[in-house]
């Protein structure tokens, strides 16, 4: 019987294992990309991503402030006594600095219009 296609060639070990090798490296830069900054501290859970505009920090941080505003709050209400008056101040500082973050959005606001 006549064979149409010849006979692979000699597999050298050597160089299979350095095939292996160069494969796992393209593999890995492909599929586990190195990070391009470095990594952020272990102990910091949580973090802003970068290039986020400051209009919408803002307005993230005046949400925030109104959900903290409304939990103090309604824990105040649960309260009596020198309590009731720490949670009422807590929910006061709450407050001013919600007017803050909302008058600079509006400066950020009155910036970009003109």
């Amino acid at each position: 019987m006549f064979k149409v296609t010849p006979n692979p060639p000699g597999t050298d070990p050597s160089n299979s294992k350095a095939f292996d090798k160069a494969a796992d490296r393209i593999l890995d830069h492909y599929l586990k990309p190195k990070p391009s900054k470095p990594e952020a501290d272990p102990g910091q859970l949580f973090t802003v991503a970068n290039g986020v505009d400051t209009e919408t920090l803002l307005a993230n941080l005046s949400e925030n402030l109104a959900s903290a505003n409304a939990m103090v709050s309604d824990l105040a209400f649960d309260l009596e006594g020198p309590r009731r008056h720490i949670a009422l101040g807590i929910q006061q500082l709450i407050e001013l600095s919600g007017l803050l973050a909302n008058r600079a959005l509006d400066n950020v606001e009155a910036h970009q219009s003109t």
